[in-house]
């Protein structure tokens, strides 16, 4: 993908989106969620996504070939924000179908971790541009995650495609 392309799709999500904070339940305790977040279906009955996500989603559907359904949407605001070791839960994607991480903005790094013996690492410098696909496989036997980093990183945004079943609507009806 063009450098300028993947530019202009980051600065009209960046101020189009409408970036969330969240909190998560850890620890017998509630956490801010050390990113911000955004999500949106996909498909023809559906409200339109910011043209920058129909447009992103064209370009990767039209790489992969698989008609993804929703997008979340991750902004990484510098080097503190991050997303812990973990796999997508297999209930909230269909069997068989790739997911699809489009990165925007600032390169970060992504650490991918066998999590049986031999315990295998890769790290990932996902620049702006880059497509990186994951099986649904790779969600049985791998951890990926974005760790906080001291390095002076500037904003990303990441954008997660994935065929998720009708049944795991949240409950504003967006695809999680």
């Amino acid at each position: 993908m063009a450098g300028a392309v993947a530019e202009a799709w980051f600065a009209e999500l960046r101020e189009t989106v409408p970036w969330k904070a969240e909190r998560r339940r850890m620890y017998d305790r509630d956490v801010d969620v050390p990113r911000l977040t955004a999500h949106y279906r996909l498909g023809p009955d559906e409200a339109p996504p910011p043209p920058a996500v129909r447009a992103a989603a064209e370009h990767v559907i039209a790489k992969i070939g698989v008609a993804f359904n929703g997008v979340g949407l991750n902004l990484y605001r510098d080097g503190r924000d991050s997303v812990a070791p973990h796999n997508d839960h297999l209930y909230e994607i269909v069997e068989g179908y790739p997911i699809a991480l489009l990165s925007l903005g600032d390169t970060r790094r992504m650490t991918i971790r066998s999590k049986e013996p031999p315990r295998r690492v890769l790290h990932l410098d996902l620049e702006a541009g880059s497509l990186l696909m994951m099986s649904w496989a790779t969600q049985l036997h791998y951890t990926h995650g974005v760790p906080k980093t001291k390095d002076a990183v500037g904003e990303r945004i990441s954008l997660a495609f994935r065929v998720k079943p009708a049944s795991s609507r949240g409950a504003k009806g967006f695809y999680r």
